[in-house]
């Protein structure tokens, strides 16, 4: 295995050649396994483990093979212990899950403070195809046959290509030391049912079935990268970015074929996972919406309003007299000036006298109104923007200028007539967004 092993990373894990990585070991015999290869490849790495504090003196026994390994191999070690039961009521998580919440967050503190790139843990073909299976039986997309990704960001899983079987061998024929954690037994845990009831039932009708899932899971994985490159290239064509908004159209969504898949496989990564929902909203009336944990999802006239959530604004903004700038929630330039030249839509000229300080900035609401600058008479902000057509989205984040109750500026967009300069204004200030 040792020479198997040794090609692999030759071919596939160059970035283990070249530098130092952090190997996660929890003392069974995947991860010493993996830890003496990875010694005999004279390879430049450190070691992690985590005492979850879950088996008492198991626990501290893992701990301490671990260290001796880490001793006998010449390399560093890093250990952490965890109040995993704690972490499970206080997050309201299983243990399995605090376990790998705690693990990584953990890994990745240690990688950011040494500088190292790479994290590698002993996954191998068994793992993948308990993964494939434990998928499979809740209900999946494509992405989740495919298994256990070889690589994956900073992270490596080099025995991939590996079976249990062929790692136990080695670990024997090695005299490896290792520790068993009794809790792999229970069949009350899904994998552990897998993986003890299931997948030797497969490998009986079938001697050769853990290496044609192999071939399969590989056939997957280039299928899914085909149908990538085309949801990329969908995307590509039909998101319109628009400042921090991203428009899609409802009529081209609707032409494809089938429908609530390409929903799925374009939304699903923004997090959005009731089809229903989103498939509804294409017939919804404007203003409906679904939303993720981080994005909405918006119904406006033709189009879905794809835009990430906000923290909850500040009320209400104060310029006081004098001040030159403003930074948040917009840039605003202010200055007195001589003359009036010219008014756009990032620029305002406003007759001082007119003013009542402080000024505000502050989110539109209902029933607001203002008088448009070059019109007669009121109108309301609400039919303003349905006329000039703005999104829902544009108008939930449009801010305005106001002096007292009345509005000056509709940021960006209009001024008001009210405080316009007139020939017999003395006191001009001039007034400018910064894009």
């Amino acid at each position: 295995m040792l020479e198997e092993f040794k090609k692999h990373i030759e071919d596939q894990f160059t970035e283990l050649v070249d530098d130092r990585f952090l190997l996660a070991c929890s003392g069974g015999v995947d991860s010493v396994a993996l830890l003496h290869l990875c010694a005999r490849l004279d390879l430049d790495f450190a070691v992690a483990h985590c005492n979850f504090n879950l088996r008492g003196a198991e626990s501290d026994a893992d701990e301490g093979l671990v260290r001796d390994l880490a001793k006998k191999h010449k390399v560093k070690i890093y250990v952490t212990r965890f109040d995993t039961k704690s972490y499970s009521t206080q997050n309201k998580v299983s243990i399995q899950v605090s376990a790998r919440e705690l693990r990584y967050r953990w890994f990745s503190e240690i990688m950011d403070r040494e500088g190292i790139k790479t994290l590698v843990t002993a996954h191998h073909a068994d793992d993948s195809l308990e993964t494939f299976l434990i998928n499979l039986s809740r209900g999946t997309g494509i992405d989740g046959l495919t298994g256990i990704p070889v690589k994956s960001h900073n992270l490596s899983r080099p025995l991939l290509h590996f079976t249990r079987e062929w790692i136990l061998s080695y670990a024997r024929a090695e005299s490896l030391v290792w520790r068993e954690d009794a809790s792999n037994a229970d069949t009350k845990y899904l994998r552990n049912k897998i993986r003890h009831e299931i997948v030797p039932a497969l490998k009986e009708l079938n001697p050769a079935f853990l290496a044609n899932f192999q071939k399969t899971q590989n056939y997957l994985s280039q299928t899914a990268l085909v149908l990538e490159q085309h949801i990329s290239d969908l995307k590509s064509r039909l998101f319109e970015e628009d400042g921090g908004v991203t428009r899609v159209s409802i009529v081209e969504l609707s032409g494809l074929t089938p429908v609530s898949t390409y929903l799925y496989l374009l939304f699903k990564p923004y997090g959005f996972t009731e089809w229903n929902d989103v498939e509804n909203l294409l017939s919804a009336m404007s203003g409906k919406e679904v939303r993720s944990k981080d994005y909405r999802l918006v119904k406006d006239r033709e189009y879905l309003l794809l835009v990430a959530k906000e923290a909850p604004d500040v009320n209400e903004f104060h310029i006081d007299e004098g001040d030159a700038m403003v930074s948040e929630p917009v840039s605003l330039k202010i200055e007195k000036v001589d003359e009036y030249v010219k008014s756009d839509l990032n620029t305002l000229y406003i007759d001082k006298k007119a003013l009542k300080y402080p000024l505000t900035i502050r989110k539109w609401k209902k029933g607001d109104y203002f008088y448009p600058l070059g019109m007669t008479g009121k109108k309301k902000l609400s039919k303003y923007f349905k006329d000039e057509k703005v999104d829902v989205v544009s108008k939930e984040a449009q801010w305005l200028l106001c002096s007292g109750d009345a509005i000056v500026w509709v940021i960006g967009r209009r001024a008001d007539e009210r405080f316009k300069v007139s020939e017999h204004t003395s006191d001009i200030i001039k007034i400018t967004l910064n894009q």
